[in-house]
């Protein structure tokens, strides 16, 4: 490499908002002909959360929006997805066959022994853990995005949301990550399988919330509260007016609470479960006043199961791994 390209590599484009080391040392690994731009694009992300300073946590969520939102498009998207996508989607059902995700949320936790290893070899297992995520966290494979649970479950301490078009991908990261000198510490506590589905429940409230949810556009709050849920047959047996009555009660308690988004996907056939519910929000007790007003309407007398609950912390992979040990 000439001296001239060498220095290209090293440059930092000039910034507008103050950036760590750590966020700019993230850039210095983008392609300096693009870097530039995706420079300026994250800035806009701080600036519309009101944000001063970037950081690494910043740069991970402009970079989690961006990928969402590249896979959640519309029917220009969709219509350019890959053809073996319907392969693995299986029938068309109701016309949404195609540009379904299939949905994992799979939980670590580290054996003890792991933290008596000496510093060089937990800090070259983590490495060996942080590459192979960022091998498929990639258009065209996987977005991934990272959790915490540390010091908030006794039974899982690391959380990864991991979105794709095909639950091959699930397996072959899996696969590599147990051969990682981390992965080899690490048990699989729990591991939710799920796919993105239309609602067939129609919310009269607020319209715009009916969009496509055949695609997930996550990553944009600081606590992810994710469990699965099981329903009473006998709710399958009502009629589809019947079940839409309760769900606008439903629905209508839902809208109280704009700061939690909700992230329903479907299991049936697939898991254990029938639903895996992911709710998105900057604010737990927001969360927490949400879940207490959904006890109380009709549509709950069906729930069969809703536990276990995860409260998990978003956070770059780098950093959620360092609170392993």
């Amino acid at each position: 490499m000439a001296e001239r390209d060498d220095e290209l590599e090293r440059l930092m484009p000039p910034t507008s908002l103050e950036w760590t080391e750590e966020a700019q040392a993230a850039m210095r690994r983008v392609p300096f002909f693009v870097r530039k731009a995706v420079v300026r694009s994250i800035e806009e992300f701080a600036r519309e959360k009101g944000l001063a300073v970037v950081d690494a946590d910043v740069v991970a969520r402009a970079r989690q929006e961006k990928e969402g939102k590249a896979m959640g498009g519309g029917p220009a998207q969709a219509a350019a997805a890959p053809s073996a996508e319907g392969a693995e989607t299986g029938g068309q059902g109701e016309g949404e066959g195609r540009g379904r995700q299939f949905v994992n949320f799979v939980f670590y936790k580290v054996d003890p022994a792991w933290r008596r290893l000496p510093d060089a070899e937990r800090e070259k297992g983590k490495q060996e853990f942080l590459s192979v995520v960022e091998e498929f966290d990639q258009p065209g494979k996987l977005l991934i995005l990272s959790y915490s649970t540390v010091g908030i479950r006794a039974d899982a301490e690391l959380m990864l949301w991991r979105i794709g078009y095909t639950p091959q991908l699930f397996n072959e990261m899996s696969a590599r990550l147990n051969r990682t000198g981390l992965g080899k510490y690490l048990t699989t506590t729990y591991s939710y399988l799920s796919m993105t589905k239309r609602s067939m429940y129609v919310d009269r409230i607020s319209p715009e919330h009916g969009e496509d949810r055949t695609r997930l556009v996550p990553g944009k709050a600081k606590y992810l509260f994710v469990y699965p849920f099981v329903k009473k047959r006998e709710w399958y047996l009502l009629t589809k007016f019947t079940r839409q009555g309760m769900m606008d009660e439903h629905i209508y308690v839902g809208n109280k609470y704009p700061s939690v988004k909700l992230n329903t996907t479907y299991a049936f056939g697939l898991d254990d479960h029938e639903f895996v519910v992911a709710f998105e929000s900057d604010y737990p007790a927001d969360f927490l006043d949400l879940v207490m007003d959904l006890r109380e309407t009709q549509a709950s007398l069906y729930t069969v199961r809703d536990t276990p609950i995860f409260t998990c912390l978003a956070m770059p992979l780098r950093q959620a791994l360092n609170c392993l040990g």
